[in-house]
């Protein structure tokens, strides 16, 4: 196992909540083809960088949209939440408080000089 793959008891619990495709030709393995996407946003790189030993970066990026789409990585997140919860590991207790998040006004678009500057485009 590599530094940015998946160990094999990380697979074998991936492994059956993955799409099966039982129709076109023969497929790059699924487990090769998952190490290539976890590889390529553990480490940030373009889809064109990723190691071509984890397969053609086009393969690696169809698949991975293909899997955002139908809702692959949000099963694989909710079974690992829920594996996490029965062992107790999360601490589902969460707070929240947007009184002390404050956006500066040059974040809403203001423009440079405040109000009145009249070059016709700004409604005062």
């Amino acid at each position: 196992m590599r530094r940015h793959e998946l160990s094999d008891a990380e697979w074998e619990f991936v492994r059956p909540l993955l799409p099966v495709s039982l129709r076109g030709r023969k497929r790059l393995d699924d487990r090769t083809v998952l190490n290539g996407i976890v590889w390529k946003f553990r480490t940030g790189v373009a889809w064109r960088d990723v190691p071509e030993r984890y397969g053609p970066w086009a393969t690696l990026h169809t698949r991975f949209r293909r899997w955002a789409k139908d809702g692959t990585f949000e099963r694989m997140l909710r079974a690992v939440q829920a594996k996490a919860d029965a062992a107790g590991d999360i601490d589902w207790l969460v707070s929240v408080d947007s009184t002390i998040v404050r956006a500066h006004h040059h974040a809403a678009g203001a423009r440079k000089g405040g109000v009145g500057h009249s070059d016709g485009r700004e409604a005062v």
